[in-house]
């Protein structure tokens, strides 16, 4: 069996390394060798001698590695939409499998690329898009097929879920937390797609696509990032018996799905509480299955790798067999995609007050204005350290967005300090 690879970067190089150390073993599960012919690069000359492959194959023309005649499997983990989309749907039309990592090509483009693979007859697997070494994408589409997923919680980014771990751990300021995670190899010099959640959006829309057999577009996901919370929000949180966490949230509810990324505060007896430092957990609650939580590591080059393999081993099995087990996209379902306005959800809401009576009654007055009630208050400080936080029950969050602002307008509140949503309860 020949195998093109496509990207030889953290994730690329760990694929070639474990190729080639656990050859015979991979090959005693597909039933025959799997034999990388060709890895496409950038550059040439970077000095890749500690990889244990011949430096004959390494190339810059990455399109004819694909077409190459002999080429029975291309695995793309080089990542972008171009030139990746070309790579991929060009394998696919001249019926070689296809392996990717690439959640950003898939959460913009999975219907086209799966109607290629059904068109080509070829298979398309993308276990380690989503989360990594942690078996999420094939449990979802198969192992779950038979039953119905009503909710996905979960943490699908390492370098947010450290920084906000390490906030709660050692009262580390974002900034500071920031700076540990680049410095531990976390976070990218420029951590725009982790900490602003483009990242996890992405992993959104592939998840609540598989789970609710409906596609997802990546600008159907409300993103929120992290970089508002503070280390007031975390100690309030803590309070309360909660941690802040950077979360996942796909729900099917009766007349659509709501998909949203952002922080929330959740209990610290929820399973996903004790999900730390760089670790992903996804959470998923199905109707018959009950509850079921997958954990592990969610990002790095081996352990994406590791998926990687898992997934050349299967089409490769089914290459070997003559069949296309991993069906195309399946998207029957179409249920409409319900913007956050209409999502259910708790808001935290911390507000700086004047110090006089009365107060209370006004910004009570208000949340029932709009249909909100009120699960807690607590009131702290005097003069001008006066402050008033609300934990509300569920409601809309349009009837929750359009309190707060109403709030702000009040004279007797000097600044809404801070406004976080609350799950898992």
């Amino acid at each position: 069996m020949k195998l093109a690879l496509l990207g030889c970067g953290n994730v690329g190089s760990e694929v070639v390394r474990l190729m080639r150390t656990r050859g015979e073993e991979l090959a005693s599960r597909v039933g025959e060798p799997v034999e990388i012919v060709g890895i496409a690069v950038r550059r040439l000359d970077r000095d890749r001698s500690h990889l244990p492959v011949e430096k004959e194959l390494f190339t810059t023309d990455a399109l004819g590695l694909v077409k190459r005649p002999d080429v029975d499997i291309v695995v793309e983990v080089a990542g972008g939409i171009e030139p990746a989309r070309t790579w991929i749907t060009t394998a696919l039309a001249e019926g070689k499998s296809v392996v990717t990592a690439n959640k950003a090509l898939l959460a913009e483009d999975g219907p086209a690329l799966s109607a290629a693979a059904k068109a080509g007859g070829a298979d398309l697997y993308y276990e380690a898009a989503a989360a990594a070494a942690i078996p999420l994408m094939r449990p979802l589409r198969e192992s779950l097929h038979g039953d119905t997923i009503n909710r996905v919680l979960g943490i699908v980014n390492g370098t947010t879920n450290y920084i906000l771990s390490q906030m709660s751990q050692t009262g580390a300021a974002f900034e500071e937390a920031l700076g540990e995670a680049t410095e531990l190899g976390y976070a990218e010099a420029d951590p725009t797609a982790d900490v602003d959640n483009y990242d996890a959006a992405a992993k959104a829309a592939l998840i609540a696509s598989l789970a609710f057999h409906t596609h997802i577009d990546l600008g159907e996901v409300y993103r929120e990032g992290i970089r508002d919370v503070s280390a007031a929000d975390i100690a309030s949180a803590a309070a309360q018996g909660r941690v802040v966490k950077p979360l996942c949230i796909a729900t099917r509810e009766a007349d659509g799905v709501s998909v949203r990324v952002h922080p929330a505060m959740i209990p610290t007896t929820h399973p996903l509480a004790n999900v730390n430092g760089a670790y992903n957990a996804v959470f998923v609650e199905a109707e018959s299955a009950g509850r079921l939580m997958f954990y592990g590591a969610g990002a790095g080059g081996t352990e994406t790798a590791s998926a990687v393999l898992g997934d050349i081993v299967a089409v490769a099995r089914n290459k070997r067999g003559g069949i296309t087990a991993f069906p195309p996209e399946a998207a029957y379902q179409d249920l409409p995609v319900k913007p956050i306005g209409e999502a259910r959800t708790r808001y935290h809401v911390s507000l700086d007050v004047v110090d006089e009576p009365g107060v209370l009654a006004r910004v009570a007055a208000t949340f029932a204005h709009h249909g909100v009630s009120l699960a807690t208050v607590h009131q702290s400080g005097q003069g001008d350290e006066a402050r008033l936080v609300v934990v509300t029950h569920t409601a809309a969050d349009k009837q929750l967005s359009d309190t707060v602002e109403e709030l702000s307008q009040l004279t007797s509140v000097h600044n809404v300090a801070s406004v976080m949503r609350v799950e898992g309860e």
